[in-house]
């Protein structure tokens, strides 16, 4: 049997009672390579730590539409579901919350991106993410993208 269990945990994380949070985020990739991560602005949970774009998926919405959205409010700019390619997800035990977030890539967009929200945007290659602090749910997206691009 293999040790990804270990019986003196008790209850799978699955098992524990929080609720579950579904957001989505994306990967802009401009025509150099280059990924578009967000600074968290002071007063946000997080601050202070960097992100790829997007936000909550409301009730009745789909990922797609939300992250279309979300970029829209964030960032000024605008794009349709057929230019968004999913390539993964994160899976994130938080404290009071169990994080899921599929993770797309963007290469068409219309418009340039602008910090609507008080954050800090930076373009960054590939193999420089791992350089800038994340949240721990945006940690393992880094290697899923870095395979992908």
């Amino acid at each position: 049997m293999s040790g990804c269990w270990d019986a003196s945990e008790g209850l799978f994380e699955a098992e524990r009672d929080v609720p579950i949070l579904l957001v989505v985020a994306v990967a802009l990739i401009d025509r150099d390579g280059r990924i578009l991560i967000a600074k968290r602005p002071e007063g946000k949970k997080m601050a202070g730590l960097w992100e790829f774009p997007g936000g909550k998926v409301a009730e009745g919405e789909t990922p797609e539409r939300a992250l279309i959205r979300e970029l829209q409010e964030e960032l000024g700019i605008d794009t349709r579901a057929s230019c968004l390619a999913p390539i993964g997800f994160a899976s994130h035990a938080y404290d009071d919350f169990h994080l899921l977030m599929p993770l797309y890539v963007c290469r068409v967009w219309q418009g340039n991106p602008q910090p609507r929200e008080g954050q800090e945007l930076a373009w960054v290659r590939p193999a420089r993410l791992g350089d800038y602090p994340m949240p721990p749910a945006d940690v393992p997206l880094v290697a899923q993208l870095r395979d992908w691009v």
